[in-house]
């Protein structure tokens, strides 16, 4: 929620008579609502494969804002800093605990403009898949993730659920990946007695080279399920991206960000970075 925002409804409240208040109180409504956020640290779209049974991943998720908002709660940060030269990078271990079933943690660091790197929070998810691969018209996942913050200064939400299923279906050279996202607060936090919000990731890629293929990524938060942000506090953003593999197994999947409406960040740039087996296989 804006903090600015509060704070100026409340002295209007103030200063106005009960009359004044009755016929305002709806503008003061929708300006103490929240805005849907995205996640800043995450932006990755999760195909149906998982990894193998024992092998180990270690990947880098990176962002950066070179053109945002100025004020905190704003675009993509959901806390006291603004958004405008914000680099965030998120570390990710995953262990295959079967050819079906993975685990990961994640460690959130966060550079807000003129400050050292902060932490910013710590995830922990599993992902699975349903069948093997090609047995169904379309290929099906799940994933479970618990988010966790000590850091109001990041976000206000301490503890979070989040739900998606994972849908990817081919045709021939095209993938098409799709993540809708179903988040709550929940135990602690300002959010906790609200519902779901629905977010959405996805991706289409073109099977050009393993080396380079060239793709487009969709990221967006609609708010609550049940109370949806006006679209211009929503997040809607389009990434045409770059992925491939280099030499000695490491994966890379790097392109800007636009922002398609007033609430989203102008631009973001992505770079993510994977190691994919760097330990092999454990056992």
């Amino acid at each position: 929620m804006d903090r600015r925002r509060k704070i100026v409804a409340r002295r209007v409240v103030t200063a106005m008579n009960p009359r004044a208040i009755f016929f305002c109180a709806p503008l003061l409504l929708i300006a103490a609502n929240a805005s849907a956020q995205v996640d800043p640290f995450e932006f990755e779209v999760y195909p149906y494969q998982t990894v193998g049974n024992g092998m180990v991943e270690l990947e880098s998720l990176n962002s950066f804002v070179p053109n945002g908002h100025k004020h905190g709660d704003d675009g993509t940060s959901a806390g006291d800093f603004a958004s405008q030269d914000m680099y965030r990078t998120a570390f990710e271990l995953t262990y295959g605990f079967s050819d079906h079933v993975e685990g990961a943690a994640y460690l959130n660091l966060a550079h807000p403009n003129a400050d050292s790197f902060q932490y910013a929070g710590s995830k922990f998810r599993v992902r699975g898949n349903l069948f093997e691969q090609g047995e169904l018209p379309v290929d099906l996942g799940w994933y479970v993730e618990l988010e966790w913050h000590r850091t109001p200064q990041f976000d206000d939400n301490q503890l979070e659920l989040e739900l998606k299923p994972i849908i990817e279906k081919d045709f021939r050279k095209f993938e098409i990946d799709l993540n809708p996202i179903f988040e709550k607060g929940v135990f602690v936090g300002p959010n906790k007695n609200k519902g779901f919000e629905f977010g959405y990731a996805a991706g289409i890629y073109y099977d050009y080279l393993r080396e380079i293929s060239p793709g487009l990524e969709f990221y967006g938060a609609l708010g609550l399920i049940d109370d949806n942000d006006p679209l211009h506090a929503q997040q809607h953003y389009i990434f045409p991206v770059l992925k491939g593999e280099l030499p000695h197994g490491i994966e890379y999947n790097v392109g800007p960000g636009i922002g398609l409406t007033r609430g989203s960040d102008r631009v973001i740039v992505k770079f993510n970075l994977e190691l994919e087996h760097f330990v092999g296989s454990l056992f």
